[in-house]
């Protein structure tokens, strides 16, 4: 008998997915506890139209995060930090600092933990960072640490 998983099930399959499994496991474990509905052709056309709506959605997230990619690649952040003698920095220029700047100039809203650092940033001048926004989406930018 062949089923749409509800949910994922160890052992049989993942949820979304149309497997074969025998009749009395179908009906006396999997659609009796819900976690499986037997593959009619309604259930079938719904399956389909999930998979659809499913896959634009990530297309329409990918082409937005190239779009916002594009727009903030290699541009420059300016960040103030407070420093002493030497050009070191009181502490360091974090991630969380570098996702605010990115708000407050380029308009864009990332997570701190999207965004890597080459290193830690603990003195004045130029280093780079990348921020993730998609899967395989990346976007370079350049970090301007000047004494404020």
């Amino acid at each position: 008998m062949q089923v749409i998983l509800n949910q994922d099930v160890q052992g049989t399959g993942k949820k979304g997915e149309l497997v074969k499994v025998s009749d009395g496991y179908a009906k006396n474990f999997l659609i009796k506890r819900g976690l499986a509905v037997a593959a009619t052709p309604q259930a079938m056309n719904e399956m389909k139209t999930r998979q659809a709506a499913k896959e634009h959605r990530e297309r329409q997230e990918r082409e937005t995060a190239e779009k916002t990619a594009s727009a903030i690649g290699d541009k420059t952040l300016k960040v103030t930090a407070k420093g002493g003698e030497g050009g070191k920095l009181f502490g360091s220029v974090t991630a969380k600092e570098v996702a605010e700047a990115l708000k407050a100039q380029m308009d864009v809203d990332v997570d701190k933990r999207k965004v890597s650092l080459e290193s830690e940033i603990k003195s004045f001048g130029t280093h780079n960072a990348e921020v993730k926004l998609h899967q395989g989406v990346t976007a370079k930018v350049f970090i301007a640490v000047s004494e404020g």
